[in-house]
């Protein structure tokens, strides 16, 4: 009997990843590929998989809404995949739910797979299943958003405090912290970086821009409606994102 799978990141290439990987077990059948939350929810829903490989961080819905919006009596098998190593992972493992750390190795992938495998054999996904959503049905705390990062700088790792960087620019799959007349390089892309830092602090301009709002000194009109943000050193950033939407996060902050 074939075991359906579908896979949800947002990266292109973690999906690609467990395909590659999945492709390599015989029983395994992926049945859909999603980047979005929403997605996730409308092809789980429509294909009805044993098994979801599931980021718990994307941008909009993450992983812990898309199992709230599922019918809790239908509950797939799951899988978390993340690149963050936080204190909730601890509780999954509570739960008897396995998850994947990226990036991660082909002999701890095959050993997740084979624990999903034995734990639908004996019928335990529903009950592991609905273990996670009693826990996630519970009280949430407030989420904590990182206040510093750890930059590795050859055998040095420095310690950046978030408050102190002006704005971070991608490149790639690298992102560069400006923090006064220092750059650093980070070793993750904007959009994760993005999920790990204070929405009511950090700003995303544009595709390749998160800006620190506590930086900015005044929003400048240009051309066609687009707009500028100055920050306070006297650096200029073009933004595409819609002003009023900025205007009302600066209010806020």
């Amino acid at each position: 009997m074939k075991i359906r799978v579908v896979i949800v990141d947002d990266e292109p290439l973690a999906r690609e990843r467990i395909r590659t990987l999945l492709g390599q077990e015989a029983d395994i059948e992926v049945a859909g590929e999603c980047e979005t939350g929403a997605e996730a929810v409308k092809t789980i829903r429509q294909a009805k998989p044993d098994l979801v490989f599931l980021d718990v961080q994307m941008p909009g819905m993450d992983g812990f809404e898309v199992l709230r919006a599922l019918d809790p009596d239908a509950l797939p098998m799951v899988i978390f995949v993340t690149a963050y190593d936080q204190h909730a992972i601890k509780a999954f493992e509570v739960k008897a739910l396995d998850y994947l750390l990226k990036p991660f190795k082909q002999a701890r992938f095959k050993e997740t797979v084979q624990r999903a495998r034995e734990m639908l054999v004996q019928r335990q996904a529903g009950t592991v299943s609905r273990s996670l959503l009693e826990m996630l049905g519970q009280a949430k705390p407030e989420r904590d958003y990182l206040t510093r990062l750890a930059v590795r700088n050859g055998e040095r790792v420095l310690l950046v405090r978030t408050d102190q960087v002006e704005y971070a620019e991608s490149a790639g799959n690298y992102v560069v912290l400006h923090a006064g007349k220092e750059s650093h390089i980070l070793r993750e892309t904007l959009t994760a970086l993005e999920e790990q830092l204070n929405p009511r602090q950090f700003l995303r301009i544009s595709r390749s821009i998160l800006v620190n709002v506590d930086h900015i000194k005044e929003l400048q009109p240009l051309f066609r409606g687009e707009h500028a943000v100055m920050l306070q050193n006297g650096k200029q950033l073009t933004m595409t994102r819609g002003i009023r939407e900025v205007q009302d996060l600066l209010k806020f902050s």
